[in-house]
């Protein structure tokens, strides 16, 4: 059987799904002493909005935010949330940007690369799990579940087969 380990999202997804993305990096650094110590398998602190929400909105360097993050959880890897080939954007991005982008975000701190694609589409996924997978990092594609007529088991079940054939470390299911 396949160990099962728990992700912490608390640094990323709750205060985009709850506050806009607007925790400042001074706000999450004091709770990372206490998330460190728990022993999650992988602390999400980096990505999905993240990014912009640093630049456009609480003036901070988003690179300097995943540096901190790394520093003050060293006993846990950090995960980021990618968007495949839009990486951290709302648009797709030229390969050679997508290669360099993951590149950086490994040599800064990244652990783990949960990449996922909204629409389920291998291709739009295949560029950055490459990229990632050369980094050496656990690579977890994630698929995008939904209630849908569309979405059935099977469609599920043939997906991650495909994610497998990429080389994905882990398979993981994101609620959207």
């Amino acid at each position: 059987m396949s160990k099962v380990g728990i992700s912490e999202l608390v640094l990323r997804d709750a205060h985009q799904s709850l506050h806009a993305t607007r925790m400042t990096t001074a706000d999450m650094l004091p709770a990372c002493g206490m998330i460190d110590k728990i022993g999650y398998w992988a602390v999400e602190g980096w990505g999905g909005a993240t990014y912009d929400s640093c630049i456009r909105f609480l003036n901070e360097d988003p690179w300097e935010r995943l540096r901190k993050l790394h520093a003050a959880l060293p006993n846990s890897q950090i995960m980021m949330l990618l968007r495949a080939q839009n990486l951290l954007g709302y648009r797709h991005y030229a390969d050679d940007v997508v290669d360099k982008f993951v590149e950086k975000a490994a040599e800064n701190g990244i652990g783990v690369f949960r990449i996922f694609d909204a629409c389920n589409d291998p291709r739009n996924m295949e560029r950055a799990t490459k990229a990632a997978k050369r980094t050496g990092k656990h690579v977890q594609m994630a698929i995008s579940y939904a209630v849908t007529p569309f979405h059935t088991i099977e469609k599920y079940a043939e997906l991650a087969k495909t994610y497998a054939e990429f080389g994905a470390d882990s398979i993981c299911i994101k609620d959207m």
